[in-house]
């Protein structure tokens, strides 16, 4: 795959795509993992979909909507369901977990509608739903791109207080910091990650990016810095390893990038066992 890179331009948009996303992915999961929030990726996710599939079913329907991004459409149903997450989160104020599974399957339930006025799957729904390095295109690389700066710049700014939101809400708030704001922040930028993630690992896929490489992180680090230095590098070695063999032995992407996740879990959780066996 490296030395196809310089001949083909849709290797090049997935892998520096893929590397963007290994990046981001999981440094938003560190503190999303952190604050018990795992499921909210799988949430996103699915209203994606739905925003993809109603995508698919316009371009088809629609003489307008011919030729358009669909990664658009499903980055404004994203960012949609992350605002109606938190307005649920008020209204369920003591049980507001509930916000989550709520719009998962209020997601899940428009995505089969829309697959169905569509007359079924097709190729481009499925390279979606499970990633493809094919697909990539410079607009979506451009997306990525313009993403991370914006994921990495808020992580720097609000670095502090995401901190104290994680750990101790409470304190945050009497320390004077708005959390309310910060959160809403927060969540619009994991919406974006996830649809921008999408093409590479696929909408199925996208949540364990953001979650497997952190919990193999915790079973290591020694504290939070420390957790996140090794949630980017176990991101970025299941991206830029899955890719290339996916290139190789033509398998799905996204699956490979996962199996490759779980994989370096698994050496994690043997390495802190025999660790706390050797110093017992």
């Amino acid at each position: 795959m490296l030395s196809s890179m310089f001949q083909y331009e849709f290797l090049q948009n997935a892998f520096i795509s893929g590397v963007l996303i290994g990046f981001i992915a999981p440094l938003l999961g560190v503190f999303i993992v952190v604050r018990r929030l795992s499921l909210i990726a799988d949430a996103l996710s699915h209203v994606t979909l739905a925003g993809i599939a109603a995508s698919l079913l316009l371009e088809k329907k629609v003489m307008g909507f011919s030729g358009l991004n669909p990664l658009y459409l499903g980055m404004a149903f994203s960012v949609g369901g992350s605002l109606m997450i938190e307005k649920l989160r008020t209204v369920y104020k003591h049980y507001q977990e509930l916000a989550i599974p709520i719009i998962l399957s209020g997601g899940i339930g428009l995505g089969v509608i829309f697959i169905s006025l569509a007359n079924g799957f097709n190729t481009d729904l499925f390279s979606y739903l499970f990633g493809s390095v094919s697909a990539v295109t410079r607009s979506d690389l451009y997306i990525v791109t313009g993403i991370s700066v914006v994921v990495l710049l808020i992580i720097i700014v609000l670095f502090k207080e995401l901190f104290l939101l994680s750990f101790d809400e409470e304190y945050a708030a009497a320390s004077g910091v708005k959390a309310r704001w910060i959160h809403f922040i927060f969540i619009l930028t994991v919406a974006l990650v996830i649809a921008a993630s999408m093409r590479i690992v696929g909408i199925l896929l996208v949540s364990s990016l953001m979650t497997l490489p952190v919990a193999a992180a915790i079973r290591i680090a020694k504290g939070f810095k420390q957790a996140i230095f090794f949630s980017v590098l176990f991101g970025e070695i299941s991206v830029i390893v899955g890719l290339i063999l996916a290139y190789n032995l033509d398998l799905a992407p996204g699956g490979t990038i996962v199996m490759l996740s779980v994989f370096i879990l698994i050496i994690t959780l043997i390495f802190s066992k025999v660790k706390r066996g050797l110093k017992s």
